[in-house]
């Protein structure tokens, strides 16, 4: 099914702009070509940044209730048209139309949640120690960010940056992910639709060096706001601090999963799949690695390959996917290479471990666990971001603790327990941003998300989500007593 023959995906000072040469888009589990969509590079880039500066001064002295009502409409429109989008986001990226669902209603979410937070941004006045002053705290809107968004959730993280920022008072520039544009596209058009104006969101879809290097150069970008690997983020990180630039960096994770003897092993078993397989592992807070408790391993592993054994691959437009393609095909050379790894270290595939030949041209790796693992194994210390699930196995608390702390990533991590001592044990003492007891999809509008160590800095989500985008300015006042 072809979108378009061709896709402008540059938006700026609120118009769709054509580039000189234009990349196609494809679905990876068909490999049809979708559409073409403009490519874009510096000058774009720089050309955005100057119509969000110019945007900047109007759209930040509005009231939040007058930013709020933009950001409310946005969210009824995205309801309005999620069938249509879910739609595009499966065609493009390949998750199954059931979690592009899903995942539309939670990219909304984050518009609704700043469309009401926008009216909470609070100063503060501070009881002075000399009577002649008076302390005040302004918050202020910190000015352009460029948002850098990636392909494994298209939808939902375009509006977690979007929302705050524009209830913050800043006007954006937002490039999203080379192998995922469509839905970008499509969510742009949704402010476009409710009127949103002109400069304040811009879009160049396009060349990810050119256009990094014009943000991290231009010292009219005041933020940067990323969710991709660590690696990108150093460079990020690098480039910027010519500008000393403001930086919010959702990064690579290497989630554990700790299954302890007292846990509901059949919800044990579900929640471990929900979270490993769903999108094809292509998630940055999806378990890694399982640790299971020994006296309950044999049973757990059991049935964990027996429900694995049952899921279905195929275009996640089918009814009856449950688990669709890789984006592409370095990400399923990255599979390959992970369980080829760990099979010559000494692992043993107890499901799946091929790539799957169907009737379907695309980019599909089985749903595969592996068991006899140990920490050498890349499986066991990179991010795979594919459907490849380690078991190991721990005795003690204390082992299973010292077993999911990871020297580099602390993003997520996940404990399945019936014990509240046990879980608040665990909690304390995993190194991690994020924490789900008994829940492996803790992410959620309402609340702050976000790494530890090379996972990232800073959070979104929740109110602190938005205080990513304000200065607080402070005040001295001299009074006459």
């Amino acid at each position: 099914m072809v979108v378009d023959q061709k896709v402008n995906g540059i938006y700026i000072g609120g118009e769709w702009l054509d580039a000189h040469s234009t990349r196609p888009v494809q679905n990876p589990a068909t490999l049809e070509k979708l559409t073409e969509v403009s490519y874009g590079g510096y000058d774009e880039a720089n050309r955005a940044v100057a119509a969000a500066k110019s945007a900047f001064p109007e759209w930040s002295t509005k009231t939040a209730r007058e930013r709020s009502t933009f950001l409310y409409k946005a969210y009824q429109k995205m309801m309005e048209k999620k069938e249509v989008l879910a739609r595009t986001l499966t065609l493009e990226q390949g998750k199954p139309l059931s979690e592009a669902m899903v995942e539309i209603e939670s990219a909304a979410s984050y518009l609704l949640w700043y469309a009401e937070e926008a009216n909470r941004v609070y100063g503060e006045l501070i009881p002075s120690s000399k009577a002649n002053k008076r302390l005040l705290v302004v918050p202020q809107a910190i000015g352009v960010i460029a948002a850098i968004t990636p392909w494994n959730f298209p939808a939902s993280m375009v509006t977690r940056k979007l929302g705050p920022a524009l209830a913050a008072g800043c006007t954006v520039v937002l490039k999203p992910a080379s192998q995922t544009p469509l839905t970008a596209i499509e969510i742009v058009k949704v402010f476009e639709e409710i009127g949103l104006p002109q400069g304040v969101l811009n879009l160049v879809t396009g060349d990810a060096k050119a256009i990094g290097d014009a943000w991290t150069e231009n010292p009219d970008v005041k933020l940067i706001t990323f969710t991709g690997s660590t690696e990108i983020g150093r460079q990020l990180m690098q480039k910027s601090a010519q500008h000393i630039k403001k930086l919010s960096l959702e990064l690579g994770g290497h989630a554990p999963i700790l299954v302890l003897n007292d846990a509901d092993i059949d919800l044990a078993v579900d929640l471990t799949i929900a979270s490993k397989y769903r999108n094809c592992g292509q998630t940055c807070i999806c378990t890694n690695r399982v640790y299971v408790q020994n006296d309950i391993a044999d049973e757990f592993i059991s049935k964990l390959s027996a429900k694995v054994g049952e899921m279905t691959i195929g275009n996640g437009l089918e009814s009856k996917t449950t688990v669709g393609p890789l984006i592409d095909q370095s990400a399923l050379e990255k599979v390959k290479e992970h369980v080829q790894d760990a099979v010559l270290k000494g692992a043993s595939i107890a499901r799946g471990g091929r790539e799957w030949t169907g009737d379907l041209e695309g980019y599909f790796y089985e749903p595969t666990i592996l068991v006899q693992v140990n920490k050498e194994m890349k499986v066991m210390q990179e991010e795979t971001f594919g459907p490849v699930l380690p078991v190991d196995t721990f005795d003690t608390e204390e082992e299973a603790i010292r077993l999911a702390n990871h020297d580099q990533y602390g993003l997520a991590a996940y404990v399945i327990t019936e014990s509240t001592n046990r879980a608040f044990k665990m909690m304390e003492a995993l190194e991690y941003g994020i924490i789900g007891i008994n829940d492996v999809f803790p992410g959620a509008a309402e609340a702050p998300f976000g790494g530890m160590k090379e996972s990232g800095l800073g959070k979104e989500g929740g109110k602190e989500g938005i205080l990513e985008f304000v200065e607080m300015k402070y005040v001295s006042l001299g009074v006459r007593i």
